[in-house]
């Protein structure tokens, strides 16, 4: 009988076609295996199965997961990291070939965010939220004089302004959040040419979230995400001072918002 397993077209497009057919076989399908999401034990042969292919600059590993946990993906990570998660996970993975130079499209230089976890309450209900902010002023690419473009870009993508946190903002398709092994990855953006996704964000090392949070995000099956210019929120220290700086910036219109589906548990 073969195995329940899910392989995307990205997958399949990264490991080839022959690779994607014996796993669909059974021939290098796991069985039983570790959720590379929610690291609880699962079965190929008895519940459906997403295929996850972790593609670093120079090697691929190729995780197993309930697909009720991860849709089957390709997801973009360093090197570091990618030889972090083949320790981690230990059984769950299955080395890969050496991944092409071109799986991953050129990133521009990266802007230093800082990134904040915490619980945001709305209508009566706790939220997962993450609050981004940069540790300079974001200018346009291209833009050589002084000015912070931060939010208008952020606008540009899909986001919303916001004046006061009263009602949930929309959901902006196409962006998540990445959470695996219980550990907050990345934000994930849409592709160039409508491709698969790239990050926005990504942790240097995973981050831990706290088990309220990630509980939140599982029942709500997504995080809110807000965003401010240098200067407005600060790191605070805890949630109902993180909660004041939001106010105080949607006050004077420096904070934007969007609800990101989540990826992982």
């Amino acid at each position: 009988m073969p195995p329940m397993l899910d392989v995307s077209d990205a997958v399949r497009a990264e490991i080839g076609d022959e690779e994607a057919d014996r796993l669909l076989a059974g021939e290098n399908a796991p069985g039983s295996y570790d959720c590379t999401s929610c690291r609880t034990p699962g079965n190929s042969e008895l519940e459906r199965t997403s295929t996850v292919l972790f593609v670093g600059e120079e090697t691929a590993v190729l995780a197993f997961a309930h697909a009720g946990c991860l849709p089957s993906q390709v997801v973009q990570v360093t090197e570091e990291q990618l030889q972090g998660a083949v320790r981690s996970i230990g059984d769950g993975v299955t080395p890969g070939a050496e991944a092409p130079q071109t799986a991953a499209p050129p990133a521009p230089e990266p802007a230093v965010l800082g990134v904040t976890s915490g619980l945001v309450l709305i209508e009566g209900e706790l939220h997962p939220a993450l609050v981004v902010e940069p540790t300079a002023p974001i200018v346009r690419p291209g833009s050589t004089g002084p000015g912070d473009d931060f939010l208008p870009l952020l606008i540009e993508q899909g986001f919303m302004p916001v004046t006061e946190l009263t009602s949930v903002p929309p959901v902006l398709h196409g962006w998540s959040v990445l959470l695996a092994v219980g550990q907050l990855h990345a934000v994930l953006q849409p592709g160039p040419n409508s491709g698969q996704q790239v990050a926005w964000w990504q942790a240097h090392q995973p981050l831990q979230v706290t088990d309220s949070w990630r509980a939140a995000a599982n029942k709500h099956q997504q995080v809110l995400m807000f965003a401010a210019p240098v200067g407005s929120i600060g790191r605070q220290p805890r949630e109902d001072l993180l909660r004041d700086a939001l106010d105080k910036s949607a006050a004077t219109g420096k904070l934007v918002a969007a609800a990101l589906p989540l990826a992982g548990t």
